[in-house]
């Protein structure tokens, strides 16, 4: 499945090269490595469902992952992050320079809508899904809660500041692939409502782990510069509510997915087995 999906990404950028420069600076943080956790859940529950992957649905999980890492080249940048390190390897501008990094990420956020209206899918489900995706990475989403994380530091933030962050932040674009997945296998509305919440609990679980992960973590481990949180003085779950509770919050989310997919099972004939695999590996010290 990863495999096929970066295939599809190398392959749009191959195909017509303008700058080669810019080229070179995109497929480097594409090929950089990372978990492809949005991609990877959006076709195995595809296949859930019983639907057989085509490259139009691959199409659709490189649209993701590019829309991901044109996120992850931004938030390095001095003016967000400011770090040196991405997935083990220089960030996007210490490899080439600010310039580069800024337009790498910017091709990325919108080559991603021409990959995805691409697809040969109904033309009723490719207008949803380039909405759906609007929605979850601009300024209803990912970029809005980028936004106010920016405007959170150095602050003390309350828990329903800290939700407000996240759910637009990660758990937009990580409830992307949940959503989508409904549209493609045409589901019900009580069905729908399921997996958007399934989409946004395994958001707030993905988040409170990598709060977790800062401040327990080595480089080596996470292929960052650990304690960025502390240092950039960020309320993040571990802040708020201590080591435990975060971890207690993280397993109670996992377990609410969980539960969703077991019903699934009963509901509609969903095969639970390879969703259920990777929301496991979510725990902590998994």
């Amino acid at each position: 499945m990863i495999e096929f999906t970066n295939e599809v990404i190398r392959s749009y950028y191959e195909d017509i090269v303008v700058s080669t420069d810019l080229t070179k600076a995109i497929l480097y943080s594409v090929d950089a490595g990372g978990k492809r956790l949005r991609p990877l859940l959006f076709l195995m529950l595809l296949e859930g469902f019983g639907i057989s992957l085509q490259n139009d649905h691959y199409r659709i999980a490189a649209s993701i992952e590019m829309v991901h890492t044109g996120s992850l080249i931004h938030d390095d940048l001095p003016a967000m992050d400011n770090d040196d390190y991405r997935r083990g390897k220089l960030t996007n501008h210490k490899k080439f320079d600010e310039a580069t990094a800024i337009l790498a990420g910017d091709a990325l956020f919108l080559d991603a809508f021409g990959l995805l209206a691409s697809s040969k899918l109904a033309d009723d489900k490719i207008v949803q899904l380039v909405g759906l995706l609007s929605d979850s990475s601009g300024s209803r989403g990912m970029v809005g809660g980028q936004a106010l994380d920016i405007k959170g530091e150095c602050q003390t933030l309350k828990e329903v500041d800290l939700v407000a962050i996240h759910s637009n932040k990660t758990g937009k674009l990580l409830a992307f692939p949940f959503i989508a997945a409904g549209i493609i296998s045409d589901l019900d509305e009580k069905g729908m409502a399921l997996l958007n919440k399934a989409g946004q609990l395994i958001g707030l679980a993905f988040q409170v782990r990598d709060d977790i992960l800062d401040v327990t973590a080595t480089f080596s481990e996470i292929g960052k510069t650990p304690n960025k949180d502390l240092a950039a003085k960020k309320t993040t779950y571990p802040s708020l509510f201590g080591l435990d509770k975060s971890i207690t919050i993280l397993n109670q989310s996992l377990e609410e997915v969980l539960l969703i997919f077991s019903n699934f099972e009963k509901t509609h004939q969903f095969d639970s087995q390879a969703i259920k695999t990777i929301i496991e590996r979510l725990r902590f010290n998994a």
